[in-house]
């Protein structure tokens, strides 16, 4: 456990300076290397990639919360907009827990390959906010949209922007709004999404000590200590080294990382 604990503080140390450095999510990184941990835990193959996206979506609460509150106080965040969608994003988040128990660990874990590889793809070449101004979709088409993303962010164990900005931004949003409102919904996600895998993995047999459903505490604790407090050294560094470079060598990463757990 104290092995897995400080490894994870490790982990949340880059997290978080990755996360400032390039405005990636922890999920994407969080998972894979979970995935690696969490045998030495005792969490068996079956429950494996469960516990490693349960607990990666609990680690984002903190830093969406965080992130949310800063996009919020520069006035980006259209709460006119997010009353409409939110029913979408909590129904979403609550039954992705629920839906992962019905695929087996092998195959969730394909699927969250097939995800990163998609993710380091639009790394390489970032979608392009059309200079448009267009009315949003009607309210059906809103409430499907944060509906379905909810449910896939939830079951990959990320906070939903990757998916989310582009659409907001085809809606007209200026890319300030599509971040600070994607900022918002991802600890909506993280939020609703958690105490779902919590919920459904609540008394399941096989699970490790020192899990809260599909949720392994040592983890999360360890992630969430360093996260927040690497993000400002990781947006300072932004401003001194070559960035569009290294996403693009991140992206290369991600995608060797990918194609490795979907082979």
């Amino acid at each position: 456990m104290l092995t897995i604990f400080f490894s994870c503080v490790a982990l949340g140390a880059f997290i978080g300076f990755m996360a400032g450095l390039l405005g990636i999510g922890g999920g994407i990184i969080a998972v894979p290397v979970l995935l690696y941990l969490l045998p030495q835990a005792g969490i068996v193959p079956e429950h494996l990639t469960h516990v490693a996206i349960a607990t990666s979506l609990a680690a984002i609460i903190l830093t969406s919360f965080s992130s949310a509150r800063a996009h919020h106080s520069h006035g980006n965040v259209p709460w006119s907009l997010l009353k409409i969608m939110l029913p979408g994003f909590i129904l979403g988040a609550l039954l992705a827990g629920f839906i992962a128990t019905l695929f087996a660990a092998d195959t969730l874990k394909q699927a969250f390959a097939i995800f990163v590889i998609f993710m380091a793809i639009q790394m390489m070449f970032p979608y392009k906010a059309p200079a448009v101004t267009r009315p949003l979709p009607h309210r059906a088409v809103l409430f499907s949209v944060s509906l379905l993303v909810a449910i896939i962010a939830a079951l990959m164990g990320i906070g939903g922007g990757a998916l989310l900005v582009p659409f907001l931004c085809w809606c007209g949003l200026q890319i300030r709004q599509a971040i600070g409102f994607s900022s918002v919904t991802g600890l909506t996600i993280a939020l609703f999404g958690s105490v779902s895998y919590v919920i459904a993995g609540w008394g399941e047999p096989g699970l490790a000590d020192y899990t809260l459903g599909y949720v392994y505490l040592p983890a999360l604790i360890g992630i969430v200590s360093t996260s927040m407090l690497t993000a400002p050294f990781g947006a300072k560094a932004a401003s001194i080294l070559p960035t569009p470079r290294l996403k693009k060598i991140f992206a290369l990463l991600l995608m060797v990382i990918g194609l490795k757990l979907a082979l």
